[in-house]
């Protein structure tokens, strides 16, 4: 028995200390990582280097530093991301870099919006200015990578690949069905007709006026995307239509006769091409370098620049939320902040504010869009939108200056709904849950989700909402210089794609981030001047001791949940919002 007692005994001690040992370890790799970030490694560029374009990864708003994507535990080729500034200003760089030969182009299903895809495509479009070539090659080109693909010299497909061109669709999810069995009711209070975000959760189809607004949107998504596509292929209009429409591209073969592909051809076959254009011998491998690594040399050299008139540019990205929020989320106080920072350093000369926001609570753009109002008395602020600034998120920018919109931008959806989840139902019948107790006033209890609202509960948070939504339609009436009668005959939560936006007078012109930019200088007067960017992006520790388990979380539900991690989220988001809501009426699914 005493040797038992031994033998367990040192069997525990040798658990723990190699626990002890795996925690070290792991550790140990984490600093690591997290210390390689901060380090500033430039990568040696070599005459007739082939800048490798990957558009696979996700493209953001802006690159942060995300330790967590270095770690095999949760990290692969895949999740790597940057941001389509620094991908707009390494193309920028390439085009007068003598090293830089051509750009191989890969991309089968990239992971941005339509607008900051039309700015990589009107970035590649610049290049080609200086006479270097783009080659693009894919084995499968989704419709996405197919916009990005055609604005290349040659685009090539794998002659057993795929290309696909059907024309677009948006889809939405409908949950009532769903709430019906689970015996859960939503109360919705909303003003506005077209505000439909929450239609999923009282109905089972799309209301007329929600088709009539998607309708219009999603024509004038694909007038862009026909109309860009038919200037670089040589294609009319009609006849990408009719191609898509009548679903010509169902082999290899079609892409070809139809002029969609310059030719079928294999990786090797792309390799030599490359290596010709570049002037690489045949039997050498090919000098490249990835736009990830070829940012980050452009970003170190430009920390030369150490003019003292500046430009701010404010990044407001995400959900908007009260707090601090993070780098993908809009936290109220965290913006705010960086706002007035910018408004009391007089050497900054001008804000460019980048949103791209579907909204979210009314209270927080409320406290953001104060912050611009102040600063516009004392400097100019100039907005540019990337693919979304709706609700809330066209809510924070309408006080600014001037307003720049791509052609596919989404914005709009003027209008503000509130939610509260009666669970009565299902706790009573399907749980056997019942609640009771006091209360020393009639409304001591509002906005209980375990009974139904009182008509007079629904007066009241309906003259909530319709407050809000005045306040709404005054600031945007206020910022741009309208009525609120004609403010309120373009809102009630209709969304709108930009040229729209342009015509009805919710936003100044079409034109991408760097007009916005060359705009804010010009209306400050200045030539010469740095940018400076705000939010300051998060510390990697911090973010990864603050993060890491819902990151890994993530990683995990979206292997499992595949194409379905989209309903997830969805329901994951209704649950959590709280209080009257400026938002989108959906989130939009492009495909």
């Amino acid at each position: 028995m005493k040797e038992f007692f031994k033998y367990v005994f040192a069997t525990i001690v040798g658990v723990i200390l190699s626990m002890i040992l795996f925690v070290i370890l792991l550790v140990s790799i984490i600093v690591g990582v997290v210390s390689s970030i901060g380090e500033d490694k430039s990568v040696v560029v070599d005459s007739n280097t082939v800048l490798y374009l990957n558009l696979d990864q996700s493209v953001t708003e802006r690159t942060f530093n995300d330790p967590l994507s270095e770690l095999p535990i949760v990290g692969d080729e895949g999740q790597k991301s940057i941001g389509f500034t620094d991908i707009i200003k390494a193309l920028k760089e390439a085009k007068t870099d003598d090293n830089i030969k051509c750009i191989y182009l890969n991309v089968t299903s990239p992971n941005a919006g339509f607008a900051n895809m039309k700015e990589i495509r009107d970035a590649l479009l610049d290049f080609k200015t200086s006479k270097k070539k783009i080659i693009a090659y894919s084995e499968v080109y989704t419709q996405g990578a197919y916009y990005l693909a055609s604005a290349a010299d040659k685009v090539y497909l794998n002659p057993e690949g795929a290309l696909e061109f059907k024309g677009l669709n948006s889809q939405l999810v409908f949950f009532k069905g769903a709430l019906d069995k689970l015996g859960i009711e939503a109360q919705i209070i909303r003003v506005g007709t077209y505000k439909s975000a929450v239609e999923p959760f009282i109905a089972d189809k799309m209301s007329d006026k929600n088709r009539e607004q998607v309708t219009a949107y999603l024509n004038g998504l694909y007038a862009t995307f026909l109309a860009d596509i038919s200037k670089s292929r040589n294609i009319s209009k009609d006849s990408l239509f009719q191609i898509a429409d009548h679903y010509k591209i169902q082999q290899p073969k079609d892409a070809e006769k139809y002029k969609m592909v310059d030719g079928l051809r294999y990786k090797d076959e792309i390799l030599d091409e490359l290596k010709s254009i570049s002037g690489t011998e045949k039997k050498n491998n090919l000098s490249t370098i990835t736009i990830n690594d070829y940012a980050k040399n452009v970003i170190m050299s430009g920390k030369g620049n150490t003019n003292k008139t500046k430009i701010a540019v404010i990044y407001a990205n995400g959900d908007i939320m009260g707090g601090e929020g993070d780098n993908d989320q809009i936290g109220s106080e965290r913006i705010s902040r960086a706002i007035r920072k910018a408004r009391t350093d007089s050497n900054i000369k001008a804000i460019v504010l980048r949103v791209n926001s579907p909204g979210g609570s009314a209270l927080a753009s409320d406290v953001i869009w104060r912050e611009v109002v102040l600063t516009k008395k004392v400097k100019p602020v100039i907005a540019s939108f990337g693919n979304v600034a709706a609700s809330g998120g066209y809510y924070i920018a309408c006080a600014a200056d001037s307003i720049f919109v791509q052609p596919n931008t989404i914005t709009g959806s003027i209008g503000v709904f509130g939610m509260i989840p009666n669970f009565q139902k299902l706790m009573n019948k399907e749980l056997g849950i019942t609640f009771d107790g006091v209360k020393t006033g009639q409304y001591a209890d509002i906005m209980s989700v375990n009974r139904p609202m009182t008509p007079g509960e629904r007066l009241i948070i309906q003259n909530g909402v319709n407050r809000t939504y005045d306040s709404f339609i005054s600031r945007v009436a206020d910022g741009r210089k309208k009525s609120k009668a004609y403010v309120d005959s373009i809102a009630g939560g209709r969304v709108w794609v930009g040229t729209d936006a342009v015509r009805i007078g919710l936003a100044d012109r079409t034109g991408n981030f760097n007009d916005a930019i060359l705009a804010a200088a010009k209306k400050a007067k200045i030539q010469e001047y740095r940018i400076v960017e705000y939010p300051e992006m998060l510390d990697p520790i911090r973010s990864l001791l603050d993060n890491s388990a819902d990151k890994i979380k993530t990683h995990y539900a979206k292997q499992e949940l595949g194409a379905n991690y989209l309903i997830y989220q969805q329901i994951k988001a209704a649950i959590s919002k709280s209080g009257i809501q400026a938002r989108m009426p959906f989130d939009i699914t492009v495909q």
